[in-house]
């Protein structure tokens, strides 16, 4: 649905870009921030955000998505609610950053991924840090990681696809004109 990501990246430009002297999470600077929250956690844009996802990873075959909390859980909510909508069946999970130390004390939460081809998700990615955290926490779950999908790439995909994954990404810096 191209009118979907055309929109999206509209959305995108709109909200998310904000420009300036930043640190991103890595720890590199940058002279630009992209903040998808800005549209994942927004009630126009985050409908997109899903529908955008699933078509970029339509040829993969899994049926539950999540990664590291925070970044990717909107971004899970949104594909699963995108998939619901065309009448079909995903799960999501958050991969917590560390495993809890009281109740279930589980590290992955949501349905069970043992055994079930899953997706990892992530809003951006400048070094892949966060979503090859949630991929070996996923892997030591029993779940088989069949790939990893960003919304914008900025940077990650080396990183991914020297661990052997298939790596989507919805746009990236050129399409947003960064």
């Amino acid at each position: 649905m191209s009118n979907d990501r055309d929109a999206l990246l509209a959305q995108i430009k709109d909200k998310a870009v904000v420009h300036g002297k930043v640190t991103l999470s890595s720890g590199k600077e940058a002279d630009y921030y992209i903040d998808l929250r800005r549209i994942t956690l927004d009630g126009e844009a985050a409908p997109l955000v899903g529908r955008v996802m699933l078509d970029a990873t339509s040829h993969l075959e899994y049926d539950a998505v999540g990664g590291l909390t925070l970044g990717a859980d909107p971004v899970a909510a949104s594909m699963l609610h995108a998939a619901a909508a065309r009448g079909q069946k995903l799960d999501a999970f958050v991969v917590r950053k560390a495993g809890k130390a009281h109740g279930l004390q589980r590290r992955i939460e949501g349905p069970e991924v043992k055994g079930r081809r899953v997706l990892a998700v992530e809003d951006t990615s400048t070094t892949g840090g966060s979503v090859l955290t949630a991929v070996e926490a996923l892997r030591e779950a029993g779940a088989e990681v069949v790939g990893v999908a960003v919304i914008v790439e900025r940077g990650g995909a080396d990183a991914v696809q020297e661990q052997g994954l298939e790596y989507v990404t919805a746009y990236t810096l050129d399409d947003l004109s960064l």
